[in-house]
């Protein structure tokens, strides 16, 4: 299935039978990836009143329990009711699943004990400033980022500077592979989050960030059409499945 579409007055051509998946599956195995200092993912068979919810148990159908987070069990879409004392729902506020987006990569820069991603940086490397999304992606890059244990790890994060940035350039969604937009120890400051969602001057309801995920080095620097899904939880954040499509 291929697809023409049109943006800033520019057409590009899409095959829709190609995702390319960013994703980080959430699994209930040891080494499943976790971040925030959670406890594994479960999954557990439910058993009552002579039912059991699994076939390998004797069970007519798998019938499951989950228990999860999705802030810290895999790739996650947040909206700004993730810092605000009002409860505001992904699935209420972002309304739009079809973006262009930039794959964008980095090396962080070593600062003080901190390695940051900066908004110099970011200037010298955009080519597409039309595109409503930006996708981070952070070296060293392997497909370990799939099972690391992120807890007590002080993994990259970006500058607030570069985040207050993306939000006076109207860049409305933005994916990163590391656990937070934040340090991971900040006492609660949470300024990149603050910066890039206005809040609380003016907050921007309409837009999202999105945690943990992968961008393998197959997937080249560039622009792509992105289908950012998410689970219809009423919550700040939902597991969310992103899809990059190459355009011609």
């Amino acid at each position: 299935m291929k697809a023409t579409i049109t943006h800033s007055g520019k057409s590009y051509q899409v095959d829709l039978t190609k995702p390319l998946d960013i994703s980080i599956p959430m699994s209930s195995h040891p080494k499943n990836m976790k971040a925030w200092y959670l406890d594994p993912l479960s999954m557990e068979p439910v058993k009552g009143d002579g039912f059991v919810g699994e076939v390998a148990q004797g069970g007519s159908v798998n019938f499951r329990n989950i228990l999860f987070n999705p802030h810290g069990h895999g790739t996650h879409t947040e909206c700004l009711g993730h810092i605000t004392k009002e409860i505001y729902s992904v699935n209420e506020h972002i309304k739009q699943f079809f973006y262009l987006a930039e794959v964008m990569t980095f090396s962080p820069k070593p600062m003080d004990k901190d390695l940051v991603v900066t908004l110099e940086q970011f200037k010298s490397k955009r080519k597409y400033p039309s595109s409503e999304a930006v996708i981070f992606r952070t070296m060293p890059n392997s497909n370990e980022k799939l099972h690391r244990q992120y807890s007590d790890s002080n993994p990259p994060y970006i500058e607030e500077s570069l985040a207050q940035h993306l939000c006076e350039a109207g860049v409305k969604h933005l994916l990163i592979d590391t656990p937070s937009v934040d340090r991971e120890v900040d006492g609660g400051k949470l300024l990149a989050h603050h910066a890039f969602w206005n809040v609380p001057a003016n907050p921007r309801f309409d837009c999202s960030i999105t945690e943990l995920i992968y961008v393998p080095h197959e997937i080249e620097d560039g622009l792509y059409l992105l289908n950012l899904s998410f689970a219809s939880f009423e919550n700040d954040a939902s597991p969310s499945k992103p899809l990059l499509f190459r355009l011609a």
